[in-house]
């Protein structure tokens, strides 16, 4: 039987400001990407998140940023790769002090918005993400983009490397996510991020942005959680995905 993991971004909000449905969310997913303070998130957030996960046997990852919460993490921005290695160590520090406390660890890092795409292509950018994780901790999987940069350099330092998909997202020919500012970036129709879902995950394709079938072969799949209906949407995806026979499970 095929399997896939379902993720989601959890924890994006900031003091009485809350993003996404984190408890309902984490009746559906396997594994929890949870933001870690520099693109959302506080410290009483990443503790209940993870209190919460731990509960109901949801993986906890890392979600790492660029310092960004005014741009949400979504925004371009030069780091020196010491400075970006550190503030990845720093994240993943940070979240671990909550995820032991509740009984439980983080299991893998998973980088956010302009970050994530980013290390697709910038060698330096990727490097200094890696240099980061294995600061923290030198067993950690990663998730990331199928043949980017990142997991082949992760991949090289001796990572765990785990292949991501997004079912709402479109898909350049080349593979890549199409930019969110360009038309047609995000899916927003329920009944197509479904059926994306069961292709990607029993053929590993996916049709891209100009109509051409590509390959995108992932052990995880992402549900946004910021999407609006997010957790309705999370649930038919699952129901579909074992509808079809597959099995969702965490990759770790």
């Amino acid at each position: 039987m095929t399997s896939i993991d379902l993720n989601a971004d959890l924890g994006e909000g900031f003091g009485r400001w809350r993003l996404t449905d984190d408890e309902q969310l984490l009746t559906v997913v396997t594994s929890a990407n949870v933001a870690c303070g520099f693109h959302a998130g506080d410290a009483a957030t990443m503790r209940r998140v993870c209190a919460q996960a731990a509960e109901r046997g949801v993986r906890v990852g890392a979600q790492v940023s660029y310092r960004d919460l005014a741009g949400f993490g979504r925004r371009a921005m030069d780091v020196p790769p010491a400075e970006l290695a550190a503030e990845v160590a720093y994240q993943i520090g940070a979240l671990e002090v909550f995820a032991r406390a509740a009984g439980t660890r983080v299991s893998y890092v998973k980088p956010h918005g302009a970050l994530y795409n980013r290390i697709v292509h910038d060698e330096a950018q990727a490097a200094a993400v890696v240099d980061g994780v294995v600061l923290a901790d030198a067993s950690l999987p990663v998730l990331g983009l199928p043949g980017s940069r990142f997991l082949d350099l992760a991949a090289e330092a001796g990572l765990p490397t785990v292949t991501e998909a997004f079912a709402d997202r479109a898909y350049t020919e080349r593979g890549t996510l199409v930019p969110r500012g360009e038309d047609g970036a995000v899916i927003t129709d329920a009944d197509a991020v479904v059926g994306r879902s069961v292709e990607l995950a029993r053929s590993g394709t996916v049709v891209a942005h100009s109509g051409e079938r590509i390959p995108v072969r992932a052990r995880s799949l992402c549900l946004h959680g910021d999407t609006p209906g997010a957790v309705e949407l999370a649930r038919r995806v699952r129901a579909e995905l074992a509808a079809a026979g597959v099995r969702v499970e965490a990759f770790v």
